[in-house]
């Protein structure tokens, strides 16, 4: 029997991922009152034949009963040998923020509307959860198909899971730094390929614009010092912690330089076995080409 407790902070994708456990043969309930999780924790382990996979969905909708009830069924059921996994779904403040206001849905927690301060007093209540958590995803750069595909390594393909997660993000700095960037780096020391007629149109995606770029050693230089810091940075990330890690490199319009340079950085990073997830995004890539377009 594979039983898992799927909850987090509300917004965070726990319904996404009752949905992709659903659709992999689990048997879900969502929501089910503390009270009621002992005796159909009983049923699934001593009684049932036919369920061999279950998922629970459990938030703050639980009120009160969530930490002082909830608490006492794990213990109970630890003591009696039912095993459990934990799956807790996060995401940065400003994201659910986001997501609440884009929905126009109101936090179960903000009783004067104020979304933020539902998030703390949540934050709160489930921190105990988070703590005994078997895994952590971090849904702040996640889109729904790559969430979906997080919880099919772990559940489905039974992969290991990597609880770091990052992200190679390219940018144009006339565009803003990215405010969720944990790690910032300015490659606008390298010549421009904007300058030149026949490579201003293209990108760092192009064979054209890659070959510009890394043909001055100074490219080669600094992603080798990168690649060399992250070596020693990620393993402490992991050992610390950290589930989300966002590596931005910039450059003017976020098109050329930094786009070949993030691209290099990932290639580097995303090794068979490492000990975390890995993605790539480039944030601004054809901002330049939208803009002219408006015009």
């Amino acid at each position: 029997m594979r039983f898992v407790i799927v909850t987090g902070m509300s917004g965070a994708g726990k319904s996404t991922a009752l949905r992709v456990l659903e659709d992999a043969g689990f048997f879900c309930v969502d929501n089910l009152p503390i009270a009621l999780i002992s005796k159909f924790a009983d049923l699934i382990f001593t009684r049932n034949q036919e369920i061999t996979k279950a998922a629970l969905g459990i938030d703050i909708r639980s009120g009160q009963a969530l930490e002082a009830g909830l608490k006492q069924v794990l213990e109970e059921m630890t003591a009696k040998n039912y095993n459990y996994e934990i799956l807790f779904l996060d995401a940065m403040d400003e994201v659910l923020i986001k997501r609440y206001k884009e929905t126009r849905r109101s936090h179960p927690l903000s009783v004067d509307g104020r979304i933020n301060r539902g998030l703390v007093a949540e934050r709160e209540k489930v921190a105990f959860l988070k703590k005994q958590a078997d895994y952590i995803l971090d849904t702040s750069q996640l889109l729904t198909r790559e969430l979906k595909l997080e919880i099919e390594k772990i559940f489905i393909q039974d992969e290991s899971f990597k609880n770091l997660f990052i992200t190679v993000l390219s940018f144009g700095f006339k565009y803003g730094i990215p405010q969720d960037a944990d790690l910032t780096f300015d490659v606008r020391f390298l010549p421009n390929p904007y300058y030149i007629e026949e490579l201003r149109f293209k990108t760092g995606n192009d064979k054209e614009i890659q070959e510009y770029v890394m043909g001055f050693e100074p490219a080669h230089i600094f992603v080798d010092k990168l690649e060399d810091m992250l070596q020693f940075l990620i393993p402490n990330y992991i050992l610390e912690g950290k589930n989300q890690l966002v590596i931005a490199i910039g450059c003017t319009g976020g098109k050329h330089r930094s786009v070949t340079l993030a691209n290099e950085l990932y290639r580097r990073l995303r090794v068979e076995g490492a000990g975390y997830g890995i993605k790539i995004e480039h944030r601004d890539i054809e901002k330049d080409a939208k803009r002219k377009a408006l015009k």
